[in-house]
This record gives C-alpha cells, sequence and structure tokens, in this order.
C-alpha cells in the first residue's frame, strides 16, 4: 500500500504497489513473499516476477513484518532499484558511436554501495563506457550508490547480468579481451592493457570468483610496498583504469 526510499534502498510494501510495479517495468531487485500464501494477487505478483531477474524469496509473517516500514505488508515486500539499469548493446553502441575500443569494467561481488558509487565516478572520469554486475551476491543501484557516485550514476550506464561468466563468453565473441585484477598477476606495468578491453574487479576479502578468473585473459598486479597485502576495491579499480588509460593515450 505505501513505498518507502531509505537511505540505501527503494523498499515497495503492499500487493497493489508491487504490482504496479511490475507493469510499469520498474526494476525490482529482490521480492520477499508470504511463504505458503496461494491468493490471487500474490500470484499475481509472482508470475510478475519470474518474467524478470528478480530473485525471490519466501519467508515467514514475522519476517515480513521486521522487515516492514509501513505496518501494512499484505504478504509482500519488494527491494526496487532507485536508478534504471543500462544494457551491455547501449555500452558497445556508446563506444561505436565515439569510436573507441570498447572499455567496460565487470565487478564480481562488490557488495558495498559505497564502493560500487567510487567506482562508478571513476569509470565516468576514465571513460569507461559502462559497468557490468551481477544479479546475485553483490549492490544494485541504491539510493547511496547514487550519492557515493557524485552524479556518475546519470552518465554511466550499469548493466545487471545472471552470470558474469557466460557474459564474458558472449563479449569474447564481439572480440573483447578481459584483464582480471589479481594480487599474483603480472605487474601491469608490463601488460598490454590496449584495445577492446573488459577489466575484472572482485571484493576485496574475496577476489574474482575463481569461475570469473579462469575466463580471463590475463591477470594484472598492481605494485605493492606496505604492510598490507591489498587495496579497496575502488582503489584498485582505479589505479587499473588509469593505466589502461595512460596506455591508450600513450599507445605503449
Amino acid at each position: 500500500m505505501d513505498m518507502e526510499l531509505s537511505g540505501n534502498e527503494m523498499r515497495l510494501e503492499g500487493r497493489n504497489a508491487v504490482i504496479e510495479a511490475f507493469r510499469s517495468g520498474k526494476t525490482i531487485d529482490k521480492l520477499f513473499l508470504l511463504e505458503g500464501c496461494k491468493d490471487g494477487p500474490i500470484q499475481t505478483v509472482l508470475r510478475d516476477a519470474k518474467k524478470t531477474d528478480t530473485i525471490i524469496t519466501f519467508v515467514k509473517k514475522e519476517r515480513l513484518d521486521q522487515m516492514s516500514e509501513t505496518g501494512k505488508h499484505q504478504g509482500v515486500i519488494a527491494i526496487a532499484a532507485a536508478y534504471k539499469y543500462g544494457t551491455i548493446e547501449e555500452m558497445l553502441e556508446a563506444a561505436e558511436k565515439k569510436g573507441e575500443p570498447p572499455f567496460l569494467i565487470l565487478l564480481d561481488g562488490i557488495e558495498d554501495p559505497h564502493n560500487l558509487g567510487s567506482i562508478l565516478r571513476t569509470a565516468n572520469q576514465v571513460g569507461a563506457h559502462g559497468v557490468i554486475i551481477p544479479k546475485r551476491r553483490a549492490v544494485g543501484l541504491t539510493a547511496v550508490v547514487a550519492k557515493a557516485s557524485a552524479g556518475a550514476i546519470h552518465y554511466t550506464p550499469v548493466a545487471k547480468v545472471t552470470n558474469l561468466g557466460k557474459t564474458i563468453d558472449s563479449l569474447k565473441e564481439k572480440g573483447i579481451w578481459f584483464v582480471c585484477g589479481d594480487m599474483a598477476g603480472e605487474p601491469m606495468y608490463q601488460t598490454d592493457l590496449k584495445g577492446p578491453i573488459g577489466l575484472v574487479i572482485g571484493n576485496e576479502g574475496d577476489g574474482v570468483s575463481r569461475l570469473v578468473k579462469e575466463k580471463c585473459d590475463i591477470l594484472a598486479g598492481i605494485p605493492m610496498f606496505g604492510a598490507i597485502d591489498s587495496l579497496n576495491a575502488a582503489v584498485a579499480m582505479g589505479v587499473l583504469s588509469y593505466e589502461i588509460v595512460r596506455q591508450r593515450i600513450s599507445g605503449k
């Protein structure tokens, strides 16, 4: 029956509100439904959700009551993207229009909205044509992300995909090759980072997942001289991105 915008998400509560959101084409990242409920409106919500990439979770009434900000959830709460997602096709078209080789940023498991916002800000400044994120185990386009991006969210498209590995395979067929940011990789200054490229960045804790890493053509490391052995994901993305920019400008 109501819609609440918190600091990091747009929350839709109530059957009619969620049904209308799906019908209007709004991107719903997550859907929480009362388990065991078989009534008509809930089944309508479920059918609409199954036509999309929405993550559907069935929960007990107590969980919905805890999540609810209105007290009127009617057995359904949806978490919507605060901003519209783009498409990979739009990114490739933008590169073609500019006469530039595609430069894409792929993020594997970035869960901190401040990190994603910072990455979007840097992606815009380095001229990346877009950012690609997975639909699971990753933060989406929330209000906190938008604020941290300092406005870049309006200019740099973000696409959400079901499977990063399959996305990489598809883009390889279009002539794009992939470099994975990895501490064990070859020093980035000794790596050829020119041409149509996808830069893959993982989270600080686990890095890039094994399956995604195996899809990449090369591992590139950032030289480090301090007592700790890693950089913040957004910082690592920035360092590697500007090496790509340097090589593009200098040609070597």
